[in-house]
């Protein structure tokens, strides 16, 4: 019994730290050297700029889960891929297989899933229950618990009219990730 609840420590100290790096490296690349030093970041500014980002997603990370300490949060599990579903699935699909599409349509649909999802988890049964055991007390302004069969289709029109307003289309680009897609092979340039 004990060497399973080690496992079981053990794996969630793993995702959690994960979680933390992933969130700080990406700041620290993403955000903080590209965004706000526009590509100027020496690697030393990036690594500090990671450490206190790491300090942040878990001193906020503490925060939120104190405030969630008594709810069952199993439920996030499912409204993660919700909004993870509606927001990439549109783009992925379509990159593959539809040569049209292009970068005014992968914004659209990841904007239309994610902001969908997100709104209809908000007004959801997850947040808002007349017992009074959810975030909010109240009656919920839909039924669905997980609205991904609404929102993941949101996104996939978002993605079509995002497209069909724009008029830039390269084959070029889409045969080069069909290769991507394909075979992995990345060309050298």
């Amino acid at each position: 019994m004990s060497f399973v609840a080690a496992v079981a420590f053990a794996t969630i100290l793993a995702v959690v730290a994960g979680l933390v790096l992933s969130g700080a490296s990406a700041f620290a690349h993403d955000v903080y050297g590209q965004i706000i030093k526009k590509g100027k970041a020496t690697e030393k500014q990036q690594v500090v700029a990671a450490r206190l980002a790491s300090v942040s997603v878990a001193a906020l990370s503490i925060v939120l889960a104190l405030f969630a300490q008594n709810m069952n949060v199993a439920f996030l599990v499912a409204l993660a891929f919700c909004v993870a579903a509606s927001a990439n699935l549109p783009v992925i699909v379509y990159t593959i297989y539809w040569k049209r599409f292009n970068t005014a349509g992968a914004i659209s649909a990841m904007l239309s899933g994610l902001l969908s999802a997100l709104i209809l988890v908000a007004i959801s049964p997850n947040v808002i229950k007349p017992d009074g055991s959810a975030f909010i007390t109240g009656d919920p302004l839909i039924d669905l618990t997980n609205p991904a069969i609404i929102s993941v289709p949101i996104g996939f029109l978002g993605g079509v009219i995002g497209t069909l307003l724009s008029n830039k289309r390269d084959d070029a680009k889409y045969a080069e990730v069909k290769v991507r897609a394909n075979t992995g092979y990345k060309e050298a340039k």
